[in-house]
């Protein structure tokens, strides 16, 4: 039974990452007829509704002390994270996007040391966050024409692993509440939705009922709000639950990697040997940086390198 469940471990893990790993092609395809700020509300919308049908129960907070952790995730994970990415992904590759989002764990790091004062980082780190940007400057400049990269684009990506880091720190507190993940993160989700609402009224955001009865692109919207949005934080911590935050952690090095592939294979991008060792630098500078982290850390490596609002799971249990 208990290699039947460790088996099982995996695979919900290996299946989390590979739909994470696609998110960022179903935006790109949604931006060919939907702004970057529709597609975000949309998506949060369909998965804050989804979480109500899974767990319809109020979340019921200790008042303003724990409020403002939820008001500063919603407007930072949910709203600011995702309006970066979809904006960025308007600008350059899909694949860019998709490995530069993966450095935020080096970002986490760093607030954690300014805001919190933990024990200073070591060579690892250090030497594992150069290997990352070297990686990242490949990835950017090291291109050709055909590309079609862009700087602005990019600084957008990094923009967005930033703020994710803030956004890690605040789970990091609101774990410690002991709320149940569903309500936590629906929770955040509602904020979220609500920081959208100004954005949208300087818009041309539209609910024409055309672009969603199209096939492909309602397929998408579903995929990012149902599927990525809603049910990807159950798998993933059912793996943490049965595999460790250790083990689960190490499938999120293969985001990047799904991101490219599937980058060329759906989108027809085109990559350079330059491009692809860009990524490898930045990979390979993650696993450094992490490697050798105690088993009691077990929780803040998970929030550190999770980059989704999943991460609430391991902690608030």
């Amino acid at each position: 039974m208990e290699d039947k469940k460790y088996i099982q471990g995996h695979l919900f893990a290996m299946a989390t990452i590979f739909l994470w790993g696609t998110t960022f092609i179903s935006t790109k395809i949604l931006l060919r007829e939907f702004q970057p700020i529709e597609i975000l509300f949309f998506r949060f919308l369909l998965g804050f509704l989804v979480l109500i049908v899974i767990y319809p129960k109020r979340l019921k907070t200790r008042g303003w002390k724990e409020e403002k952790y939820f008001i500063a995730a919603g407007l930072c994970g949910i709203t600011l994270y995702y309006l970066f990415e979809n904006i960025a992904l308007t600008y350059t590759m899909a694949s860019n996007v998709g490995v530069i989002i993966s450095v935020s764990p080096f970002f986490t790091a760093l607030l954690a040391r300014i805001v919190t004062g933990e024990k200073a980082l070591g060579k690892r780190f250090f030497l594992g966050f150069f290997l990352a940007m070297c990686g990242i400057c490949l990835i950017t400049f090291g291109g050709n024409t055909a590309l079609h990269l862009s700087p602005k684009g990019d600084l957008l990506a990094v923009l967005a692993a930033f703020v994710w880091a803030a956004y890690s720190m605040l789970t990091k507190k609101i774990g410690s509440f002991g709320h149940n993940i569903i309500q936590a993160t629906r929770r955040c989700f509602a904020w979220g939705l609500l920081f959208m609402s100004p954005v949208l009224l300087f818009t041309d955001f539209s609910l024409e009922t055309k672009r969603f009865l199209e096939p492909l692109n309602m397929g998408n919207l579903l995929f990012l709000g149902i599927g990525a949005s809603a049910i990807c934080f159950v798998t993933w911590n059912t793996a943490v639950k049965r595999l460790g935050a250790v083990k689960t952690t190490v499938y999120i090095y293969m985001v990047p990697v799904v991101t490219i592939i599937t980058s060329v294979l759906i989108l027809g991008e085109v990559l350079t040997v330059k491009a692809l060792a860009g990524a490898f630098l930045t990979i390979a500078g993650l696993f450094l940086s992490v490697e050798k982290k105690k088993k009691r850390a077990d929780c803040d490596l998970l929030t550190e390198v999770f980059p989704k609002s999943d991460i609430m799971g391991s902690e608030s249990k």
